[in-house]
């Protein structure tokens, strides 16, 4: 159930890689953004495990605590704190920068042979 606050506010669907993070922006829940992770829209931020992720012996994953029962939110979609949009697109930069900006050192020194 989405409340009259968010109607006017873009809606941003979930399985996108969003660079733009922004507090003025609604998401979905499991919303994803490399880096950041799955935005859990009860709890208003990003969380490394998709809400009510489940695993055997630890249980249901949702706003940063495994619990035995899944969570029953009606909230499906919501806007982020502004601190939680601003850590989100920080992380995402430096997940794009250290997979597409690390200078790895090419062919140089360490991979000499002993042939003189």
């Amino acid at each position: 159930m989405l409340s009259g606050s968010l109607a006017g506010a873009g809606l941003v669907g979930c399985g996108q890689d969003d660079p733009g993070v922004t507090a003025d922006n609604a998401y979905t829940n499991n919303h994803y953004v490399r880096g950041a992770g799955y935005y859990h829209a009860p709890y208003h931020a990003w969380y490394p495990h998709p809400y009510n992720h489940y695993i055997p012996g630890q249980g249901y994953y949702h706003g940063g605590s495994w619990t035995p029962q899944p969570s029953t939110h009606t909230t499906t979609a919501s806007k982020p704190t502004a601190q939680a949009a601003q850590l989100a697109t920080a992380q995402h930069h430096n997940a794009t920068r250290s997979r597409f900006g690390t200078s790895r050192g090419g062919f140089g020194g360490s991979s000499r042979s002993g042939i003189s």
